[in-house]
């Protein structure tokens, strides 16, 4: 599973990674470096993680919805070319998510960046993208809501949170890596298989009580 090999490969560079910061420094999304013919740290900086809460949090996330999106191009698109296709929307999602940052943050030398989440992002919204009345929520937060709802909720968050520059995290990386993922589903299937994902995914959102907006349990 083309899933778990991007796992793997990304959990073991994590991992020596917390044990060489030459690695990191090498590897890390750093705006000066990426200047100086460093534009491999575009996505490079994806194999890398702050602590071992933030691989597994992402990897079991990638594991989750990952696996899914994988079966579903493979199945619409044959085993070769499905798979390629999946390597390319999480290869080219870590490029697209950390754009913003990086014209933001071009001239920053005091600022670095890590972690997959905006490609996760993009398996995550493209899975919201197919199943939009899927009921998903977050781990241990015993409340589950329809993948649109929590799309837009955590859009919603996301970019709430970038404005007040809350914490370390990255939320313009999730928000543009989410919409990069749909954007990226709706045209390979409008092109190759000529389906109309949005009318895909407005035709399954129906809501006739309000079980179908929440439940509470996992």
């Amino acid at each position: 599973m083309i899933t778990i090999l991007i796992i793997a490969i990304t959990a073991y560079i994590s991992y020596k990674a917390f044990q060489n910061q030459a690695l990191v420094d090498k590897m890390i999304f750093y705006p000066p470096a990426v200047k100086q013919k460093g534009w491999y740290r575009l996505f490079s900086y994806g194999l890398l993680h702050a602590d071992y809460t933030h691989l597994i949090f992402n990897m079991l996330t990638l594991f989750i919805f990952g696996t899914y999106i994988e079966r579903f191009f493979k199945a619409a698109l044959g085993e070769t070319e499905g798979g390629i296709w999946y390597v390319v929307l999480y290869v080219t999602a870590l490029f697209v998510s950390i754009l913003p940052t990086y014209i933001k943050q071009k001239n920053n030398h005091f600022y670095r960046g890590l972690g997959a989440s905006g490609a996760v992002s993009a398996i995550v919204f493209a899975y919201i993208l197919i199943n939009p009345m899927s009921f998903m929520g977050i781990m241990f937060i015993p409340i589950m809501l329809p993948a649109f709802l929590f799309g837009i909720i955590y859009v919603a968050l996301s970019i709430y949170l970038e404005k007040k520059q809350a914490g370390n995290v990255n939320h313009s990386a999730h928000i543009a890596g989410g919409v990069y993922g749909m954007i990226f589903v709706t045209l390979l299937f409008g092109v190759l298989l000529k389906v109309n994902m949005i009318s895909h995914f407005f035709s399954q959102i129906k809501v006739s009580s309000i079980g179908d907006l929440f439940h509470i349990g996992f």
